[in-house]
């Protein structure tokens, strides 16, 4: 990388590739922000905002340390985001309560709390709903309205020199000992870095070296649904949780419960079997969803890669950094993806700074 400021192209808009842009450029850096749709318009617009790895988190995996990290960052990441942009972003620490219905959940949770405990992840029993196994609230857990958060990056990030380009599909990426240059159906873009964070997509973009193909982490969709309820705001307290289905409330009263799995591909169909699953368990999570009316739905493509580890680091020796797979924690993980990407870019060093997540 040449001496001076670095030119940075990064592939994908989403909260990952537009925090680092918006780190990036505070530091001084050149930086172009690609998409093939719009800002934010993918698993980032679809994401529940849910900040929880006491709900994640089930073993010693690597992704773990950032995950721990990451919501630290949060209170002053959004702080400082609205801030720059002016705009205000929807983030509570509510805290979650997670409930096991059988006494075969219930030695689950316990199996993951002491996971948790060696971790410094905080929790204490509850007083379980009737009938239930036995629950544990986590007080640090949190949540934070991701399409805020996309508005206020999209801000940010202008009123930085950011230059977005939405509808902007990039068709390879090449690098060479003088840096990278990035193909997209508007002509070549050049720079001495590349940022690849096209969540599910990214392992479909080819990376030559030369006339070398390079290997990267595979990445695919896990296509997720949800549903969305307008109650009064503060009728819901705390996160409600049992496994993977969880009921949380914004501020505005609109409350999320979700979700589903499918690893169907690229299929944007609605799945009303999935959907009338989700209804089914957040009513028995939160009985008053039963007369909340009918809800919205959407659904998402989350991030996965087969090992389900997020890809957070330098590519080799490249000028190619990557900054996907973050699955189900796309959110919760962009303020420290954002700085140690960022910070390496800025520093070059030739030391990882970002392992064991880089380079897998």
């Amino acid at each position: 990388m040449p001496p001076g400021p670095p030119e940075v192209i990064i592939a994908g808009a989403g909260i990952i590739g537009a925090s680092i842009a918006w780190r990036l450029a505070q530091a001084g850096a050149s930086v172009t922000l690609l998409d093939s749709g719009g800002l934010g318009g993918e698993a980032s617009w679809a994401g529940a905002g849910m900040l929880a790895p006491g709900g994640e988190i089930v073993c010693h995996a690597q992704w773990a340390r950032i995950a721990l990290e990451s919501p630290a960052l949060y209170p002053a990441f959004v702080e400082e985001l609205q801030q720059e942009a002016g705009v205000e972003i929807d983030y509570r620490a509510c805290g979650a309560l997670e409930i096991a219905s059988t006494e075969q959940e219930w030695q689950e949770l316990l199996a993951r709390r002491q996971v948790q405990e060696q971790l410094g992840i905080c929790a204490a029993p509850a007083e379980a709903p009737p009938g239930a196994a036995g629950a544990f609230f986590y007080p640090d857990d949190a949540l934070v309205d991701p399409r805020q958060i996309m508005q206020a990056l999209r801000i940010a990030c202008q009123r930085r020199g950011v230059r977005i380009r939405e509808q902007t599909r990039v068709s390879e990426i090449g690098l060479s000992s003088e840096g990278a240059a990035v193909e997209t159906a508007g002509g070549r873009l050049t720079g001495s870095a590349v940022v690849l964070a096209a969540g599910a997509w990214s392992s479909g973009i080819p990376v030559l070296r030369g006339l070398e193909r390079l290997e990267i982490p595979t990445s695919y969709p896990v296509r997720g649904h949800l549903l969305g309820y307008r109650l009064a705001p503060g009728s819901l307290g705390p996160i409600l949780r049992r496994g993977h289905w969880y009921v949380m409330q914004r501020s505005s009263g609109f409350t999320i419960a979700g979700t589903s799995s499918e690893t169907v591909g690229f299929d944007r169909r609605m799945d009303q079997e999935a959907l009338a699953c989700i209804r089914r368990e957040a009513c028995e999570l939160f009985p008053r969803l039963g007369a909340a009316g009918e809800p919205e739905a959407w659904l998402g493509f989350r991030p996965a890669t087969p090992d389900l580890q997020p890809c957070v680091g330098r590519l080799d020796n490249t000028q190619l950094w990557l900054a996907y797979g973050h699955y189900r924690n796309g959110i919760l993980l962009a303020p420290a993806t954002a700085r140690r990407v960022s910070q390496e870019i800025l520093s070059n060093s030739e030391t990882d700074l970002t392992a064991p997540f880089a380079n897998r």
